[in-house]
């Protein structure tokens, strides 16, 4: 489009977006997260429950392994000395082994019970989150995309989503287990020595405080880490798209120099986040072996005084192991949360951008096979920022069939009327017309079925040419392409191509610019809807293709209303009606001839585009 909107998002070297960080961001991004989980509670719940009965037949077991290694120690003691011969019960001792097998095999089952349901609703959560963010992209207004790169929305579809999986998959069962290990751990604990419980527990009351100051310091580096990598990848899309550009203009350096600010940024705050994350692990380590030396020596001295025995103190390091290990989990599990609520930080912040206004309610329809095509401006007041109005007080008509062009310098706000009349944007005052109906009262929907466009950007989809054309048209027989191939001059090439229309267009297709531009021309030739917008469609084809296009388009703008936008003022002579604007206004009006009779600003263009012939 020949108009500049907003000013970029980011600069090449500019700072990137808002980066969330602050505390109650990170429960609000929970909450969201929980929200969107609803649908899925129960299967959540169930697969917690699996979670925590693996976790307490693990927590059972030091329990047996007790009562075996005391009935194993009774077997050489007898009142406290040696027996002259093993006295083994067997049988106890069989009972003990085969119940701490079923014991851990049914740790195993619901393990795997757990581990089955949370795949299921990982992959279905992070289904449902990227439908609702592939439906929001459909239900934001331009005005969203005005401001913010094409790789940062395709940042939250990949890389976001696919942490928020990764953390539900991975943490929230974690989480479970390891709060119910550490807590059936300490009962069990105190149940077996009291002394001993509180030795271990203090050693690691100490990683607990150490945890949360660590949390507290990271998770505003795990947001800006997600936002940079968003911004990060939109410059990689933006001169990937653009590599041609950059090459032309040797603008390798600055674009390597903006790549590596970024880049960097990316890195200082992964770094941070990743190395405060990273300590947890140790530090939880160190308490652990801290809290078993303790054990250790509190547990001979008790030893040594007879107030424990043996099985006693074998059940108490195992406790200890277990208990310190849901620390390290716990912290591992924080860890990957605050990267997910950084992620879902992001997403739902996308998800609650305001969206196209609900149209159900509306009525007013016009049936495309019965337009008329009358289409008037009334006073119409627009600005892409309302700070900055840009069309101030634009009024014209165009009578059914009429070809209407529209002529002007640069930003003079051509483009902005055929958005407007297409409700690409809203209007911030006055009314646009079709058929007497404002078009504030019909949906969107039913003004883009009034109107083919063709624009001076061709967009072209991985698929063959014969999809390419057709599109979105049902009932198209392969004659109806061929005849409009034909008519824009682009059949013969086609038929050189070995598999004709049949061929794929995708990277390796060799298409130049201007026969892109036929392609669009041909689709919108197919859409054969009662008015046309032409917003510089020849600016990609040479002067000969352009006069078979003229006179493709003579035949398609007949009976149609047209509205051209063009700079080759040479393509608009015959025309029936000519507003060429200036700052968002109209300063003459009339055909061809009259404009040129006149004397004015039109004439003033239309010669300057033949001084030098």
């Amino acid at each position: 489009m020949s108009e500049t909107r907003h000013a970029p998002r980011r600069g090449p070297m500019g700072h990137g977006p808002r980066v969330a960080e602050k505390p109650e961001q990170f429960g609000k991004a929970v909450k969201n997260l929980l929200a969107f989980l609803k649908p899925f509670y129960l299967p959540v719940i169930v697969a917690l429950v699996f979670a925590a009965l693996a976790t307490v037949c693990s927590v059972a077991g030091p329990t047996l392994i007790q009562e075996l290694t005391n009935t194993i120690q009774d077997s050489f003691l007898v009142n406290g000395a040696l027996a002259e011969g093993l006295v083994l019960d067997m049988q106890k001792v069989l009972f003990y082994c085969f119940l701490l097998l079923g014991i851990y095999a049914a740790s195993l089952v619901c393990s795997f019970v757990q581990s089955w349901l949370m795949a299921g609703v990982t992959q279905k959560n992070s289904r449902n989150l990227r439908r609702a963010v592939s439906q929001k992209i459909n239900d934001l207004p331009l005005k969203y995309y005005d401001s913010h790169t094409v790789g940062d929305t395709l940042s939250l579809v990949t890389n976001d989503v696919d942490t928020i999986g990764q953390t539900l998959n991975q943490s929230v069962s974690t989480l479970v287990t390891a709060t119910v290990m550490l807590l059936g751990c300490v009962i069990m604990m105190f149940v077996t020595d009291w002394i001993l419980a509180l030795t271990a527990i203090g050693a690691s009351l100490v990683g607990f405080v150490f945890m949360f100051l660590i949390m507290g310091r990271s998770q505003k580096y795990f947001a800006r880490q997600q936002t940079y990598l968003g911004e990060l990848n939109g410059h990689i899309e933006e001169t990937y798209a653009g590599h041609n550009v950059v090459k032309a203009y040797n603008a390798e350096r600055k674009v390597k120099n903006a790549f590596n600010e970024i880049n960097y940024r990316l890195y200082a705050s992964a770094w941070k986040s990743q190395f405060l994350s990273g300590i947890m692990m140790p530090l939880m380590n160190f308490i652990g072996n801290f809290g078993y030396v303790a054990v250790c020596v509190v547990g001979a001295v008790l030893f040594a005084n007879g107030t424990v025995g043996s099985g006693e103190i074998v059940a108490f390091m195992i406790y200890v192991r277990l208990f310190t290990s849901p620390l390290s989990q716990l912290a591992q599990a924080f860890t990957s949360i605050q990267s997910a609520a950084a992620a879902g930080e992001r997403v739902f912040r996308f998800l609650e951008q305001p969206q196209l206004a609900d149209e159900s309610g509306k009525t007013a329809y016009l049936d495309p096979s019965k337009v008329r095509g009358d289409v008037s401006f009334e006073h119409v007041r627009f600005g892409y920022d309302p700070d900055k109005i840009i069309i101030r007080d634009f009024s014209a008509a165009a009578k059914a069939g009429q070809k209407i062009a529209i002529v002007g310098p640069t930003g003079a706000g051509k483009t902005t009327m055929v958005n407007l009349l297409m409700r690409f944007y809203e209007l911030d005052g006055g009314c646009i017309r079709i058929d007497g109906i404002p078009t504030s009262e019909l949906t969107r929907e039913n003004v883009h079925d009034l109107f083919c466009m063709v624009l001076q950007d061709t967009w072209l989809f991985e698929g063959t040419i014969r999809e390419n054309i057709v599109y979105e048209k049902k009932g198209v027989s392969d004659e109806q392409v061929e005849r409009a191939c034909r008519a824009v001059g682009l059949h013969h090439f086609i038929k050189t191509l070995p598999k004709g229309y049949d061929t794929v267009l995708d990277d390796k297709a060799n298409l130049s610019a201007g026969q892109k531009q036929l392609v669009t021309i041909a689709r919108a030739m197919i859409e054969n809807a009662p008015m046309l917008i032409l917003d510089e469609a020849t600016s990609s084809v040479d002067t000969r293709t352009e006069e078979l296009i003229q006179r493709a388009m003579d035949a398609l703008t007949a009976g149609r209303t047209s509205f051209i936008i063009a700079h080759r003022l040479s393509t608009i002579r015959n025309a029936d009606l000519i507003l060429v604007m200036k700052d968002g206004d109209i300063l003459e009006k009339g055909d061809h001839e009259r404009l040129l009779a006149a004397g004015g600003f039109y004439a003033d263009l239309y010669n300057s585009q033949f001084e030098s012939v």
